[in-house]
């Protein structure tokens, strides 16, 4: 099978799957490019409330594939930066869903994803400083948000791997489940995510991720769309809540 990025939609939760087994799902040229468009198709789903990104068997994403920095090292990192952009600005929440590698470019998707849950294992790297490449200042931002500024210096002047443990420390994961129990985990939270009401989730990314011209609009949104009622409802009943907004 070619490179390429695979998707599924089953119980409200879209997973998209980083398919290139023979270079442990390091990204193509053609694979960046497809991943803007295939979120877009996946944010206009009304039955798609939640993405799932991982990679195919054991291993997250070892990075860009080298080859594709052999003609313009620049055109690769803007190819890259775009796919990260598209990824944070999904409107929906996104959990990355981490096993083995998860080095360069892959860290780069994972950190554009709202929450990380690695397996026990799983290994973490930055690595520009190998190949003498500037890593991108919206990626550099993104990783100081997560892990404060000294341990983005580690990661990004090292290039070293940090294991699971230690990511889970410095905040670059949010959860690492017991050996064996990330699908697990990972589909029972994700359940959990698709019970909740969207009006909340998607004020809140908003908010989290830095928007502060829109306290109007969600404040409109929240008046007008019932949730609030059907959840105040839904707790004195004891039972659970039937949200309708959506994005």
């Amino acid at each position: 099978m070619e490179p390429q990025l695979l998707d599924t939609v089953a119980d409200g939760i879209a997973t998209v799957v980083i398919h290139h087994p023979a270079k442990r799902n390091a990204m193509t040229a053609g694979m960046w490019r497809a991943l803007p468009p295939l979120l877009d198709r996946l944010a206009a789903d009304p039955g798609v409330r939640a993405m799932v990104l991982t990679g195919e068997g054991g291993t997250f994403c070892a990075g860009a594939d080298i080859s594709t920095l052999r003609g313009s090292p620049d055109e690769a990192q803007t190819l890259a930066c775009r796919a990260e952009e598209a990824l944070a600005a999904f409107p929906k929440p996104t959990l990355a869903a981490i096993r083995g590698h998860c080095v360069g470019g892959g860290a780069q998707l994972a950190a554009a994803c709202d929450l990380r849950f690695a397996q026990e294992g799983a290994l973490f790297g930055i690595t520009p400083a190998k190949l003498g490449l500037v890593y991108p200042a919206s990626s550099t931002r993104r990783l100081v948000a997560l892990v404060g500024p000294s341990t983005a210096k580690y990661l990004l002047f090292s290039g070293e791997l940090i294991d699971a443990e230690r990511a889970l420390r410095t905040g670059l994961v949010d959860e690492v489940p017991p050996d064996g129990e990330l699908a697990e985990r990972v589909a029972e939270f994700t359940r959990v995510l698709v019970s909740r009401s969207r009006l909340t989730q998607a004020a809140a990314k908003e908010f989290a991720n830095g928007r502060t011209d829109r306290d109007a609009h969600w404040a409109e949104q929240a008046r007008g769309s019932g949730d609030t009622a059907e959840g105040v409802a839904a707790f004195l009943e004891r039972r659970a809540p039937r949200f309708t907004w959506s994005v």
